[in-house]
């Protein structure tokens, strides 16, 4: 292992597409700045959130889910992320479909660059 790399450094790309349940708005909105401060400041360890923002509705701009791409050490340290989270403890979703991913095209930028 090269001593540029660190054991404990994620490995693996994770893209969280979670569903609010209908008629949720209000909660979301209430729910918002704190899971907004747990995306930031999680604690889980081997996990970090390299993207995330709200899904809309088409034609209306209406919030009505979450995407989060997550480098994680596997997919059980996303599912913690992801029960920690506000949005999961105030049972805003639905549905939440946790997956592999690669970015193939394009660049994700990182936080000293945004």
């Amino acid at each position: 292992m090269s001593a540029a790399i660190k054991q404990d450094a994620p490995t693996q790309q994770f893209l969280v597409l979670a569903t609010d349940k209908p008629g949720k708005l209000e909660l979301r909105q209430k729910v918002r700045p704190e899971h907004r401060v747990y995306l930031r400041h999680h604690g889980v360890p081997g996990a970090r959130i390299v993207l995330a923002g709200p899904t809309l509705e088409a034609g209306e701009g209406t919030m009505n889910g979450t995407m989060l791409v997550v480098e994680a050490d596997n997919i059980d340290t996303v599912a913690r992320l992801l029960e920690g989270d506000p949005y999961s403890r105030a049972d805003l979703f639905e549905t939440v479909d946790i997956r592999p991913w690669v970015c193939g095209f394009g660049q994700i930028l990182g936080e000293a660059d945004a």
